[in-house]
């Protein structure tokens, strides 16, 4: 969680510069994520996409290194599941973070299905898209 300590923000790579309309890309930190991850309120979700757009703006940067947001929301989750384990009782709510085409994330700690309970208790519903699952309701 504590790796890398600071966001810094440097040119990316080409093809991501064209693709995102500009040249200053974010690499963020897993704590800053954590932090941003309690401004999603209970019963709404950010797709990750949004969760980058706020980044980029927090950092003033043109955008958020997809590759380094993934990996570091994936610490977030497992580090979130630890305190539970822990018994406490404020964790980083990961699982309000859902893909950009509202499917969920097999990765996180007990996969899609263990997101799709956490976010059932929050009003979230579902719908079965091929073999995944998707949220049903419109995004933020």
């Amino acid at each position: 969680m504590e790796t890398p300590a600071e966001a810094v923000v440097k040119r990316g790579p080409d093809v991501w510069n064209h693709r995102h309309g500009g040249d200053r890309m974010v690499i963020p930190t897993p704590r800053l994520i954590e932090s941003l991850l309690y401004e999603i309120p209970k019963g709404k979700v950010w797709t990750v996409g949004e969760l980058r757009d706020v980044i980029a703006e927090t950092c003033k940067a043109d955008y958020t290194c997809p590759l380094t947001t993934g990996i570091f929301l994936r610490i977030c989750a497992e580090y979130a599941e630890t305190l539970r384990e822990e018994g406490r009782k404020k964790i980083p709510p990961y699982w309000r973070v859902v893909r950009d085409n509202g499917r969920l994330f097999e990765k996180f700690p007990g996969g899609e299905t263990r997101q799709m309970d956490l976010l059932r208790q929050e009003g979230q519903a579902f719908i079965r898209v091929g073999n995944a699952w998707k949220i049903e309701r419109k995004l933020k």
